[in-house]
């Protein structure tokens, strides 16, 4: 046991080698939990992506011995439209956040409220890079709290046997939470206070009794293959582009992007990579080779390209664009649809690319709602087929049987073909009445399904329409507006990148541009997108020009919705089939000199 004067006082004791020990204090060992302030917060945002969707609401709850000691919520003007899935999500809507206060007046209250604490957040990476963001954006310190995730503690403090996942929802049933999360952000830090005493009651299990311990507890350390591996992040550049992990034959294993090569790249070798696939990359990994891009937007579509092209074998998204699916109709005397991993023709109706259960739920949609036949046998002219139950109840014309010509059938087909390349009305309404029909004989189950096979139709088709447009409107060329000043301009030709720089700051951009333009790849004219990861490109592209920031500097040809196209459900089902107009050039109003 040790005397008062070596608790309190740090005092020093001889060691075998005359060298002197300082036994730590208590003060360095941390404060006990019971004594520590917690700032337990949760945020409703747009979107994902810190660097490019806004805070929507922060909810934070401070506790101190398991006592609460204040709450904070409110609301936050995102500056932004609230994208249609992440309200159906949250139930936070445009209108509610249009009198709310900016997060230039919200940030140093919620600061202040949180000043002094350790800050906790379930999936703190999320949280606290959001809040980091908007620290950068309104010139404000952040002032580096100790942070806590719940996430990471849950991972360390259950089994699989008791939850089978980490989500706030699951384990706040875990440990009892009198207040269920709904993803709105108050309720949710209020779940997240539960599962935290939950969770530090668990870790004292562990000798886990101080902040510190806390924090270290959380720390997973980071193997030996990692250390070792450290030296392949030397000398890369801090600078937007594309980072490939090469092995001993010059193979790429894996490739990724950043708009930090340097700081991601040194990611994979600290403690915060836990993923196995990766740490089973970094062991064939003998290199690191950096392609640097003008900004963010060349670095995606170069990653794009190269993992389709190359097929890392520790990747996955993307690498494969050639198994994503189409919706076309076959070329036969009496057509039908079919889901395809050929694509059709440039100019061709068509549906996709997306996966192939999309696609047949699409199909679904159509075929609901037009006589067109669902049946794969090839038919005659000639000679007479077989008929099957969707013609004896009306569903579908028959050509089997002859009923109608080729010509007859034909209206049939080009129907078809309208409802996937032109105005999906028909096919809505037809189903939109079945759907009331199904309702009212109380076949929910089959609505069900009829709804699910109309909302993957709308989806798929706005997300078609949209690639097509920007497809036809030629060369486009965009300016977003680049950290530091400056601008990021990306010259598109056709639904691809054709070139892009990065202008300097205070200077004029048009001479830029003018020697982009001039030096931008050749791209050959095309209606549509060729292939499926020609439909990448464009959608990614089309992502960067949604931003409120980019401005369209010029279009070769115009750039618009069709007022009956499928934008005009957005993707989603309709409850009334009433047009509405969405009109880029309106959504986008900055245009010609920057």
């Amino acid at each position: 046991m040790f005397g008062s004067g070596a608790v309190g006082g740090g005092a020093a004791r001889a060691v075998g080698d005359g060298t002197a020990f300082t036994q730590p204090t208590l003060d360095s060992l941390g404060t006990p939990l019971s004594e520590v302030t917690f700032c337990v917060v949760d945020l409703e945002t747009t979107g994902l992506a810190a660097d490019a969707c806004g805070i929507t609401e922060i909810g934070a709850v401070k506790v101190k011995g398991g006592e609460v000691l204040g709450e904070f919520g409110t609301l936050v003007n995102p500056g932004e439209s609230i994208d249609p899935r992440v309200t159906r999500l949250t139930g936070i809507t445009d209108a509610m956040v249009a009198d709310a206060p900016g997060i230039e007046s919200v940030l140093p209250a919620f600061l202040e409220f949180a000043r002094g604490a350790t800050l906790v957040a379930h999936n703190a990476g999320f949280d606290i890079g959001f809040l980091r963001h908007a620290c950068e954006l309104t010139d404000t310190r952040w002032p580096r709290p100790p942070v806590i995730d719940t996430v990471v503690l849950a991972r360390r403090l259950t089994e699989k046997s008791e939850v089978p996942n980490r989500r706030l929802g699951t384990l706040a049933r875990l440990f009892g939470s009198p207040v269920t999360p709904n993803h709105r952000a108050l309720d949710d830090a209020r779940a997240t206070v539960t599962v935290l005493h939950g969770l530090i009651e668990r870790a004292g299990g562990h000798g886990v009794v101080t902040d510190a311990e806390l924090v270290e507890f959380c720390r997973a350390i980071p193997s030996e293959l990692q250390r070792r591996k450290r030296h392949l992040a030397d000398g890369l550049p801090h600078s937007p582009g594309v980072y490939i992990f090469r092995d001993a034959d010059d193979r790429a294993l894996y490739i990724g992007v950043s708009v930090d090569v340097a700081a991601r790249v040194r990611s994979y070798f600290s403690a915060a990579e836990q993923r196995r696939r990766l740490r089973d990359m970094l062991a064939s990994a003998e290199r690191v080779e950096v392609i640097e891009c003008a900004h963010r937007l060349e670095a995606g579509v170069a990653e794009l390209r190269l993992i389709s092209g190359g097929k890392p074998p520790y990747n996955r998204a993307a690498k494969f664009p050639e198994h994503r699916s189409w919706v076309r109709l076959t070329d036969e005397p009496y057509p039908r649809l079919q889901v395809s991993r050929k694509p059709p023709e440039p100019g061709a109706p068509r549906l996709g690319p997306t996966s192939g259960t999309t696609a047949q739920a699409a199909i679904g949609a159509i075929e609901a709602a037009l006589p067109i036949r669902s049946c794969r046998t090839r038919l005659s002219v000639s000679r007479l087929s077989p008929s099957c139950v969707l013609g004896e109840i009306g569903k579908c014309a028959e050509p089997c049987r002859h009923t109608v010509t080729v010509e007859e059938y034909a209206a049939i087909a080009e129907r078809a073909a309208r409802a996937m390349d032109g105005d999906p009305a028909p096919v809505a309404e037809a189903v939109a009445e079945r759907l009331a029909e199904l309702s009212e004989a109380e076949r929910f189950e089959a609505a069900a399904e009829r709804r699910d096979e109309l909302g993957a139709y709308l989806a798929l088709a706005a997300a078609s329409h949209r690639v097509r447009d920007l497809v036809a409107a030629g060369e486009i060329v965009g300016a977003g507006r680049a950290k530091g000043g400056g601008w990021e301009v990306a010259v598109i030709r056709y639904g691809l990148l054709a070139g892009a720089v990065k202008t300097p700051p205070r200077a004029d951009p048009m001479p830029y541009i003018a020697r982009l333009r001039a030096t931008a790849r050749a791209v050959d004219p095309v209606p549509d997108a060729a292939d499926a990861a020609h439909a990448a490109e464009t959608r990614l592209l089309l992502e960067w020009l949604a931003r409120p920031d980019v401005r369209i500097v010029m279009t070769e040809h115009p750039w618009a919705s069709r007022l009956d196209g499928a934008e005009r459900w957005d993707g989603t089902v309709p409850h009334d089939p009433s047009p509405w107009r969405r009109d880029k050039g309106e959504r986008l109003p900055h245009t010609g000199t920057l």
